[in-house]
């Protein structure tokens, strides 16, 4: 069975954000805008959150991915877009999933 790259709708995080506006959702996105070193998502990797912290898709792992979500409700709430930038130091890197001491940065907004 061969495997696609591609995202079908099931799985694509901007589909299913459209989808949870159309049920009446407060939604955000976030976007991964850049990355340095070791990163474990490439940049316009995209996760979407709703209001209650429900989420779909991936801009990091780890502690990381919990950090945006909740930024994410905090713009949801405010309607303010932020850019978010992690960087971890070898050390710490495995505890909050950036393995190589990689840092993203990750712009949040809020859509519709």
């Amino acid at each position: 069975m061969e495997h696609s790259i591609y995202l079908d709708e099931a799985r694509d995080p901007l589909i299913i954000a459209e989808a949870w506006m159309k049920d009446g959702k407060d939604v955000a996105v976030a976007t991964v805008v850049e990355t340095w070193g070791s990163a474990p998502r490439p940049a316009g990797s995209h996760l979407v959150i709703d209001a209650e912290g429900n989420f779909h898709g991936s801009v990091s792992g780890g502690c990381v991915e919990g950090a945006v979500v909740a930024e994410a409700i905090d713009v949801i709430d405010s309607g303010q877009a932020k850019m978010l930038e992690f960087g971890v130091a070898d050390e710490t890197a495995w505890q909050v999933g950036l393995s190589c001491g990689g840092r993203i940065k990750v712009y949040v907004e809020r859509l519709g």
